[in-house]
């Protein structure tokens, strides 16, 4: 067979020594251990030894392929970071660079508040879907096929029974058919309605609340908002609550709080009023608990609903809603 393999493995590491770059060593390795290299054709001439010596001889020349595939490997890493160092200057009296800590968006940051606050309540938090039927979107919480609501000034309708929701309210039917009272839910997310200007924007965040138990009364839902103010304000925040109307709830009222801005005395932002409207709320409408199956004669609730966007305005004193999505980081470094 000619050479044996420890004269073939001497000769490369020889060769080795003498190569100065990178592509010798990678021509080198070719002829050695390439289809065609030196080892490869001793391997395929191991059938011209005798029976008995082919065992040994092969695994001996494994050894020394793998043996040499190593030491050109590392002969590479040694001229490429020799390489490297050779190029790098390095000025140790310059200042080091801090790393940048990022924050979160206020927006996550006040629906998490909302959220922490209902749950130590005993509420629960759910999630539906943004784009939604007709049926569970209006039909189910009490808006029939006229209601203004259906406007299409005012709904992204995707076909004729499918849309962006406009409310995540979509999530209180759909939880309440899934399991008997008592039903202690908040749902946090996105919405979507045609309307944008400096406090309205087409994609809007909103957390709605849904409490349905026997003997529920419009008093417990003034004692849950109240408390939920006072958390996310300060207890000397005051707040009224003013009869309006919704189509799913019975009685209804809008909730106002004392003005951020002003503390009362009247301003622009409140104009001149001295009150900000912060939410929505009232009785769940009879109908409602009819179209899921509710017993109306044994289960009472309330609901409520609420744009973070508008939480965190008042929060933060932020006089433009468009500023929550510029993604300035001047802006979102402040919080």
């Amino acid at each position: 067979m000619g050479k044996n393999i420890n004269e073939i493995k001497n000769e490369a590491l020889k060769e080795l020594e003498s190569v100065a770059d990178v592509n010798s060593i990678k021509e080198l390795s070719i002829r050695y251990l390439g289809r065609k290299g030196i080892i490869t054709q001793f391997l395929r001439n191991l059938s011209n030894l005798p029976k008995d010596e082919r065992p040994a001889a092969g695994k001996e020349a494994n050894h020394v392929k793998i043996f040499l595939d190593e030491q050109f490997k590392n002969a590479i890493k040694r001229l490429e970071s020799k390489s490297i160092d050779s190029g790098l200057k390095i000025d140790v009296s310059l200042p080091g660079r801090p790393s940048v800590q990022g924050s979160m968006h206020p927006i996550s940051e006040i629906t998490r508040q909302i959220c922490d606050i209902f749950t130590r309540l005993g509420f629960s938090v759910v999630e539906g879907p943004e784009v939604e039927t007709d049926f569970y979107n209006f039909e189910a919480l009490n808006i029939p096929k006229n209601h203004p609501a259906r406007d299409m000034q005012d709904t992204f309708y995707i076909s004729e029974n499918i849309v962006l929701r406009t409310h995540t309210s979509p999530t209180q039917p759909r939880t309440m058919e899934k399991q008997d009272p008592p039903v202690r839910i908040i749902a946090p997310g996105k919405v979507y309605r045609c309307d944008s200007d400096v406090t309205h924007t087409p994609m809007f965040n909103q957390v709605e609340g849904l409490f349905v138990d026997k003997d529920v009364s419009f008093g417990d839902l003034k004692g849950i908002l109240t408390m939920f103010i006072h958390q996310m304000f300060d207890s000397e925040t005051s707040l009224r609550f003013r009869p309006s109307f919704f189509p799913f709830t019975e009685p209804s009222a809008e909730v106002d709080i004392r003005c951020v801005m002003c503390k009362g005395s009247g301003c622009r932002v409140c104009s001149q009023t001295g009150w900000l409207e912060i939410l929505g709320a009232g009785m769940v409408h009879p109908a409602v608990f009819e179209n899921i199956g509710y017993d109306t004669s044994v289960y009472t609730g309330f609901a409520f609903g609420m744009g973070v966007e508008r939480i965190a305005m008042l929060k933060y004193e932020i006089d433009d809603t468009r500023k929550f999505f510029e993604n300035d980081i001047r802006f979102l470094r402040q919080f």
